[in-house]
């Protein structure tokens, strides 16, 4: 009798299992062919370039096809004996410590400033923005116009304080520093949004209760803002430091590494080696070592980041 009874229920829930199934089946073929194109794109432009790339790394491959053999580790082996590689990498590391600590300081205090509830916040959110908006050859344009060493409007205010006019890109003293201020300007606005929305999510009851308790304004700013503000700092310090060391865009259009290879960077080197030089094989294997070098610093970043924010 028993069994009469459970066999259609049986088979009502096998039924109901081989549905969902078939359901959950039907959606996974729908999700792979949503995800397809992008997975084809994925493969073809992304990992078969860098696949093919790491192959290069270990030939002597030329624009002209000469010595293109395997060469084995020869490439990475003069790469780190290479002193125009080191000092490619020493312009980038100098420039990455000049710009990321600006970068994070200023755009908080930008931020800090119009969430105090200036006058036109939308204008100032606007007018700090902006720039960041503007594609790098409009940026550099621009700059070249503003340090021009005879007409240039920086010299022109210098001199009516009496001071003597600055070759600011060539002169290899300063050129470096004139990139960096190119690129605060250039830059700074995505910061600065970053850090006026994570403000902005701050609860007001939390400097009520401080205010109440006795906390002045700048007590509020180190105890409750800086800290609520960890996460977007760690975030953007990481963006910055991966932005500031792939750095290639403005200097090259600002300086083209120069004046005598004192603003020349990595990602510079790079492309002249393969492309100026003619050296494929050599400039992948310069790639590598630099990807190499980046995978390592995000790793410690990321773990200082954890250590610090572990209770």
């Amino acid at each position: 009798m028993s069994t009469a009874i459970d066999t259609p229920a049986a088979a009502a829930e096998e039924t109901i299992t081989q549905g969902r199934a078939k359901a959950k089946r039907g959606e996974t073929l729908t999700g792979w062919a949503f995800a397809a194109p992008f997975a084809v794109l994925f493969v073809l432009f992304l990992v078969v370039p860098a696949v093919y790339g790491l192959y290069l790394s270990f030939t002597g491959e030329t624009l002209t096809g000469a010595g293109s053999g395997l060469v084995g580790f020869a490439n990475y082996g003069e790469a780190l004996t290479d002193p125009d590689l080191w000092k490619s990498l020493g312009n980038t590391v100098w420039f990455t410590v000049l710009s990321t600590v600006p970068l994070i300081v200023l755009s908080l205090a930008l931020a800090l400033l119009v969430n105090l509830g200036l006058p036109g916040r939308w204008l100032w959110r606007l007018s700090f923005f902006m720039p960041y908006l503007l594609a790098s050859t409009v940026v550099v344009m621009f700059w070249s116009w503003m340090y021009n060493p005879t007409l240039g409007l920086i010299n022109g205010v210098l001199a009516k304080f009496g001071a003597a006019p600055v070759a600011w890109l060539q002169d290899p003293k300063v050129a470096m520093i004139s990139v960096v201020i190119t690129t605060l300007w250039w830059t700074i606005g995505f910061n600065f949004l970053l850090y006026l929305a994570a403000l902005q999510n701050i609860p007001e009851e939390q400097f009520e209760a401080a205010a109440i308790d006795g906390a002045g304004k700048w007590r509020q700013l180190f105890s409750i803002v800086i800290p609520q503000l960890g996460p977007t700092t760690a975030l953007l310090l990481t963006l910055q430091l991966l932005a500031s060391l792939k750095v290639f865009d403005q200097i090259y259009m600002l300086t083209n590494g120069g004046p005598a290879g004192s603003t020349r960077s990595i990602v510079q080197y790079i492309y002249e080696s393969g492309f100026t030089g003619y050296r494929f094989g050599y400039s992948s294997a310069i790639s590598y070592l630099f990807f190499a070098l980046i995978v390592l610093v995000s790793l410690a970043q990321y773990k200082l980041i954890n250590r610090r924010s572990a209770p």
